[in-house]
C-alpha cells in the first residue's frame, strides 16, 4: 500500500541569500516499489554547499532543482519494502533522496551501510561524499607531499576539518586553518591538531595567513574564494597548488564578484589551480575507505556533527550550513 510522506520543496529561486520561503512543505502519496526498487524511511539527511547552486536556474554539472518539486540529497533510511534482490526490509541503505520522509529509491543508486562498523552520520560526511572530497581534493587535485604547509579556508566544516586532519597524517610540515569563530578556531588547535587557525573576522586574512605561515605555503584548498583565495595565492611559494572545492563567500551574490586582484601572480610563481567536482573520482573510494576508516576508528581523524531535529528543520540547517553555524557537518535527524 502507499505511505503518506512530508517533503520539502523548492518553493521559488532565490535571488541572493535564500529564506525560509524559498522552502515550502507538502504532503504527497508514495506508491509502493516497482520492480528494482525500494521503499526507504529516511532516518538522516546532509545539507551541503552544491544545493545552493542547484537552486538557480541555470546550466551546471547538474541539473537545477524545479520549482513545486521536492529537493534532494544524501540521506541514510531503512529499507521498509525491497523489491530488488539484494534487499530486504531492516537494510539501512545510502542514497540521494533526502529532504522527505519516504523515498522511493532506484535499487541501483543504494548502497548498503552497516552501522555496527560506523555511526550513520559518518556514511554521511567523513566516511562519505564529504571525506571522499577532502581526500582526493588534497591527495589528487592538489598533489599532496608529506612536508608541505597547507591552508585550509572553512577549515571547522564538513570537508575542511577532514582535509587539514589527512595533511597532518600523511606529513604536512605545517597546517593553518581559518575560520568564523573562536569556538571554530579552538576546535581546530585543540582537537584537531591544526598547528595555526585564525578568525577571519579579526583582521585581514592577508595579513593573519602571513603571521600564520611566514614562510610561505604550498598548499590551499579552497572553500570559501574571494578574500581567502586572494590572500592564499599572495602567500603561495613557487610551484604552490591550489584545489577549489568551493567559493561560499559568492553563492549568494547578487552582482558579479571581483577576481583576485592578484591573479597574475600566478604566472611568476607558476601556481596551479585546478577545481575538483568529488564525482570525477570515484574511482579512489575503495582506497580512501581503507586508508580513512582505520584512523576514523582509532581517534587519529575526529569529526563533529551539528545535528537539527525533524524534518521540518532542514530548511534552517540548510541556513545555517550556508551562514557558518554550527562546528563540521549539518545533518538532519528525521525519524
Amino acid at each position: 500500500m502507499s505511505v503518506q510522506s512530508t517533503e520539502i520543496r523548492l518553493a521559488a529561486r532565490p535571488q541572493g541569500w535564500p529564506t525560509a520561503e524559498t522552502f515550502e512543505t507538502a504532503r504527497t502519496e508514495v506508491p509502493d516499489p516497482a520492480p528494482g526498487q525500494l521503499l526507504v524511511r529516511n532516518l538522516l539527511m546532509s545539507v551541503d554547499p552544491y544545493m545552493r547552486g542547484r537552486m538557480n536556474d541555470r546550466k551546471s554539472y547538474v541539473p537545477p532543482f524545479q520549482v513545486g518539486e521536492p529537493l534532494d540529497g544524501g540521506a541514510v533510511g531503512e529499507v521498509v519494502t525491497s523489491e530488488a534482490d539484494g534487499f530486504k526490509p531492516g537494510d539501512i541503505v545510502l542514497h540521494g533522496l533526502g529532504w522527505r520522509e519516504y523515498a522511493l529509491v532506484p535499487a541501483k543508486s543504494a548502497a548498503k551501510v552497516d552501522p555496527s562498523v560506523a555511526p550513520l552520520g559518518a556514511y554521511l560526511g567523513v566516511l562519505g561524499m564529504t571525506g571522499l572530497t577532502a581526500y582526493a581534493g588534497l591527495l589528487r587535485s592538489a598533489e599532496f607531499k608529506a612536508g608541505d604547509v597547507v591552508f585550509v579556508s572553512s577549515a571547522a566544516g564538513a570537508v575542511g576539518q577532514v582535509v587539514g586532519q589527512l595533511a597532518r597524517l600523511k606529513g604536512a610540515a605545517r597546517v593553518i586553518g581559518s575560520a568564523g569563530s573562536a569556538e571554530k578556531v579552538a576546535y581546530l588547535r585543540d582537537e584537531l591538531g591544526f598547528d595555526a587557525a585564525f578568525d577571519y573576522h579579526d583582521g585581514p586574512v592577508v595579513d593573519q595567513l602571513r603571521a600564520a605561515a611566514p614562510d610561505g605555503i604550498d598548499v590551499y584548498f579552497d572553500n570559501v574564494g574571494g578574500d581567502h583565495l586572494e590572500a592564499a595565492i599572495a602567500a603561495l611559494n613557487v610551484h604552490g597548488r591550489i584545489c577549489v572545492c568551493g567559493m561560499i563567500s559568492v553563492y549568494n551574490a547578487t552582482e558579479p564578484t571581483p577576481a583576485p586582484r592578484n591573479l597574475a601572480e600566478v604566472i611568476a610563481k607558476r601556481l596551479t589551480l585546478r577545481g575538483m567536482l568529488v564525482r570525477d573520482h570515484g574511482d579512489l573510494r575503495s582506497q580512501f575507505v581503507e586508508d580513512v576508516a582505520p584512523a576514523l576508528a582509532d581517534g587519529r581523524i575526529k569529526h563533529r556533527e551539528t545535528i537539527f531535529e525533524g524534518l521540518a528543520s532542514a530548511p534552517e540547517a540548510f541556513l545555517a550550513m550556508m551562514r557558518g553555524d554550527g562546528v563540521g557537518k549539518n545533518l538532519v535527524r528525521i525519524a
